[in-house]
């Protein structure tokens, strides 16, 4: 198992576990601390006895976005390229959370801001305890929301509630974010309740958890006819798996399906 700088990894009962450990920072992300969150998902998503991921953080906050101290962001020494930063950091970040063939849910144990806020975003399911600040920041300091902020902003709240968030800069609860779908349950303890939720999805065939995601992530993006297509094509390559012909065998038989992913 490989070893990183900025985050812990370990797996227990068929879910990865990545926390960031960055505490003395609020969890902000240097270059290092992106890498190595996509090359741990990349590795639960090579490991076959992985099922599924959980992300989550060390200290009093998820992630407090770009640390601002990291030199190739740092405007006191000079113009910085900002659109390269994140064009070679944040989103393969986000964009490694959402092509994972694997769920990733979010165990969100303290704040979010910045682009944070976007990791949080990303995950497929997210756990959050009860008062979490959920703030997005950029405004406040001469930016605009990227990292596929934008994108998810407006889809869940719409235009006008979206912009008021991300201009004004107050923070967002857990229960306000509940209101809006961007959260799926709020508890004392996420990374517990993330760990059950992981439990039920590691039982489940991985074929179609995988593509279920996929189906899903492409319906919320494209029309009614792409949606029906890409259906169909799905299911056909899931009917002809091994796992299919479990589920059935294993439903007549009343006995519990054993899926291998095949």
């Amino acid at each position: 198992m490989k070893n990183f700088e900025t985050i812990k990894y370990e797996i227990k009962d068929g879910t990865a576990i990545i926390t960031i450990n960055r505490p003395q920072v609020y969890n902000a992300l240097n270059v290092q601390g992106k890498l190595d969150i996509i090359s741990g998902i990349r590795e639960a998503n090579k490991d076959l006895n992985v099922r599924s991921i959980v992300l989550t953080a060390e200290g009093k906050a998820f992630c407090s976005g770009q640390d601002l101290n990291d030199r190739t962001v740092d405007a006191t020494k000079g113009p910085v390229d900002i659109g390269h930063t994140i064009e070679t950091e944040w989103n393969p970040l986000i964009e490694a959370i959402r092509t994972s063939d694997k769920i990733i849910i979010g165990a969100i144990n303290g704040v979010c801001a910045g682009a944070g806020l976007s990791v949080a975003l990303a995950c497929d399911l997210k756990i959050a305890p009860p008062g979490n600040r959920f703030i997005s920041g950029f405004s406040q300091i001469g930016l605009a929301p990227d990292a596929g902020m934008s994108f998810m902003l407006v889809r869940q709240m719409g235009y006008t509630k979206a912009l008021e968030f991300a201009l004004l800069g107050k923070p967002l609860l857990s229960e306000a974010m509940l209101e809006y779908n961007f959260i799926n349950k709020i508890v004392e303890n996420p990374l517990e309740e993330a760990l059950r939720l992981a439990s039920e999805i590691n039982v489940l065939a991985p074929l179609s958890v995988k593509m279920v995601k996929k189906n899903f992530q492409y319906a919320n993006e494209k029309e009614l006819g792409d949606v029906l297509g890409r259906e169909k094509y799905v299911q056909r390559y899931l009917g002809f798996s091994q796992d299919y012909k479990e589920g059935v065998s294993a439903f007549l038989e009343k006995r519990k399906p054993q899926f291998k992913g095949q």
